[in-house]
């Protein structure tokens, strides 16, 4: 961990950006850290740095006779007697850079789950959405026995409408030698109405004398 001489501005200001966010200058407890740096600032700095300010009230509410049962490590001196560079903690195998940026630490969480939000909403976007399809079979009945089915078939199959294949078809027969014609088809839900379907193919009125809806699957 490093930061500069705590008795210029800069100094006390990187020392209150640390002490905004933690209660001592190393670790949870008082030690020989906060005792070199409390040392070495002399007095209190003021109103300006008020997490200073505040760690300093607290540091100096204790007797010379307490400080001295402080563990850890000061902070190295240099020439001019200010605080530069603090070793490892006694209780503390990494390196802590005490002055960081926590709003920088922030900001960057921040950009990269932003990132994620993106990324994921730009996968989601790209996904195709389900349509939803149903499979019917219908049986379109003639008038008589002398109804042209093939006739028959084939208008029904010149209906053409955006969501609608036509499928497989086959002649049923019925009774008295009519037969019905029996064809498949696929539609998607939300452009096709059956409803409208089975008109469409009743307007063919000199062939068609019904439409029913034999079997109705979804897909």
């Amino acid at each position: 961990m490093s930061f500069g001489d705590v008795n210029t501005p800069k100094g006390l200001g990187e020392l209150n950006k640390h002490l905004a966010a933690n209660s001592y200058v190393v670790g949870y407890t008082p030690s020989k850290a906060d005792l070199s740096v409390f040392e070495a600032l002399g007095s209190n700095p003021g109103e300006k740095f008020v997490h200073v300010q505040r760690w300093y009230r607290h540091i100096a509410s204790y007797t010379p006779a307490e400080r001295s049962k402080w563990g850890g490590q000061a902070v190295p001196q240099v020439s001019g007697g200010q605080p530069t560079v603090a070793s490892k903690a006694a209780d503390d195998d990494d390196d802590v850079d005490l002055f960081g940026s926590d709003e920088e630490d922030d900001a960057e969480a921040e950009r990269l789950r932003e990132e994620r939000v993106k990324a994921y909403s730009e996968k989601k976007s790209k996904k195709p959405a389900l349509i939803a399809k149903s499979s019917i079979l219908l049986d379109v009945k003639p008038w008589d026995d002398e109804t042209d089915m093939a006739k028959m078939e084939e208008l029904v199959r010149t209906i053409v409408m955006d969501g609608l294949v036509w499928g497989a078809s086959k002649l049923v027969p019925l009774a008295y030698g009519i037969r019905k014609l029996q064809i498949m088809c696929v539609i998607e839900d939300e452009k096709i109405s059956v409803d409208l379907l089975q008109e469409k193919i009743q307007e063919f009125e000199d062939f068609v004398q019904s439409v029913d809806i034999a079997a109705f699957n979804k897909i």
